[in-house]
C-alpha cells in the first residue's frame, strides 16, 4: 500500500489531525466555552434561548433515584432516544422505536427489558460514556421522523447532516446515513455512510463507508447520485447561527431533518473529525485559509452563508 507524504497531502489541501488541533481548534476555541457543546443539555438550552430549533426533550435524569419514575414518564411515548449529555462518538445512545410488555424495542428490533434500560441509564450517570469518565446525566428526546428524501438512503435510524463551521462560515458538509452495521446510528466510526455534499446546493458529491468510496447504500442498494438534501439554505443558516451561541471558531454542527419541523440542531462538536474530507474528495485547508482572509469583515449569518456558497460550491 502506498501512502502520500505530508507535503503531498498539504499541497492537496488536506487538513491533518495535528494541524486541526493546534492551528484551528486550539487557536479558535477558548477553553471555557467548551461546555457549551460538550454538554448536550447546555447546547439545547442555548439554542432554545436563541430561537434555534432542536429536538423536543422528554426528560433529563440526574440521579439514580429518578429511575423509579422513568418508565412512568416514558409510558406515553412509543419512540424516543436515550443519550448521555456528555457522550462522544455515538456511545451510550439507544434509539427506541417501540415497546412491549417486557421492554423497549430498538431500531434493529432487539428487545431491551425495562430492567436493562435502568442499568443502561445508571451506567450513563456514572460517566461510562462521557468525556473523561466524569459523572453525567441522561437525556431522553422525542425521536425525529426524518424527511422522505432519505427513505432509500438509510437503514432504520435517523440520518443527520454534519457541517464544519469556521468563524461562523459553513465550509464543508456531509450527510451521515445509518446502516445495519451502525445499528441504526448515523455514526461513521460505527459503520454509517458519509456522503459529501455540495455546500452551494446540498447535492451529493461522493460517499464513503469505513473511509472507502462506495456508490450505493450497502443495505438498500440505492445509488447516491440523485441525493439532494432539502431545506439546504435553512440548514446552512442554522449551522452558521450556532457560532453565535457557542462563540467557538472551529466546530461541527449536526443537523437532522424532521418531517414536520424541518432542520433541527441535534448537537454541536468542538472537535469534529476529518473524514468529511474523504466524503467530499476535497481538503479543508484551503477553505479555512480563505476564511482567515475574510473573518475580519463583520458579516451577518446570511451573508456568511452566501459567501460560503459562492466560494466553496461546485462550479
Amino acid at each position: 500500500m502506498k501512502f502520500a507524504s505530508p507535503s503531498t497531502l498539504r499541497k492537496q489541501g488536506i487538513l491533518g489531525m495535528n494541524a486541526r488541533n493546534f492551528q484551528f481548534i486550539m487557536a479558535s476555541n477558548k477553553r471555557h466555552f467548551y461546555p457549551r457543546v460538550d454538554d448536550k443539555m447546555q447546547t439545547k438550552n442555548l439554542a432554545i434561548e436563541a430561537g434555534l430549533a432542536v429536538p423536543e426533550l422528554i426528560c433529563c435524569i440526574r440521579y439514580n433515584h429518578q429511575l423509579k419514575e422513568l418508565h412512568d414518564v416514558l409510558d406515553k411515548h412509543e419512540e424516543f432516544v436515550v443519550k448521555p449529555t456528555k457522550g462522544c462518538a455515538g456511545k451510550g445512545i439507544i434509539v427506541v422505536k417501540g415497546k412491549t410488555e417486557e421492554g423497549y424495542l430498538k431500531a434493529s428490533g432487539t428487545l431491551i427489558p425495562f430492567t436493562e434500560m435502568n442499568r443502561h441509564v445508571s451506567s450513563i450517570l456514572t460517566g461510562l460514556y462521557s468525556l473523561g469518565g466524569q459523572r453525567d446525566r441522561a437525556m431522553v428526546e422525542k425521536l425525529v421522523h426524518f424527511t422522505d428524501t432519505f427513505n432509500n438512503f438509510t437503514y432504520q435510524g435517523v440520518p443527520d447532516i454534519r457541517v464544519i463551521i469556521y468563524k461562523g462560515y459553513p465550509v464543508m458538509a456531509m450527510t451521515r446515513l445509518s446502516t445495519a452495521v451502525s445499528d441504526g446510528k448515523a455514526n461513521l466510526h460505527q459503520g454509517a455512510v458519509g456522503v459529501g455534499l455540495d455546500i452551494a446546493t446540498g447535492k451529493a458529491i461522493q460517499a464513503v463507508q469505513f473511509n472507502k468510496v462506495v456508490d450505493k447504500h450497502p443495505d438498500t442498494g440505492f445509488a447516491f447520485d440523485n441525493l439532494v438534501i432539502p431545506d439546504w439554505d435553512k440548514i446552512l443558516q442554522l449551522s452558521a447561527k450556532s457560532y453565535e451561541i457557542t462563540e467557538l471558531g472551529y466546530m461541527g454542527a449536526d443537523i437532522v431533518l424532521d418531517k414536520a419541523r424541518g432542520p433541527l440542531i441535534l448537537e454541536l462538536n468542538a472537535r469534529p473529525g476529518l473524514s468529511i474530507q474523504i466524503a467530499n474528495g476535497c481538503g479543508l485547508w484551503n477553505r479555512l485559509s480563505l476564511i482567515d482572509g475574510e473573518s475580519k469583515a463583520k458579516r451577518h449569518s446570511d451573508e456568511r452563508v452566501a459567501f460560503a456558497k459562492e466560494a466553496f460550491g461546485n462550479k
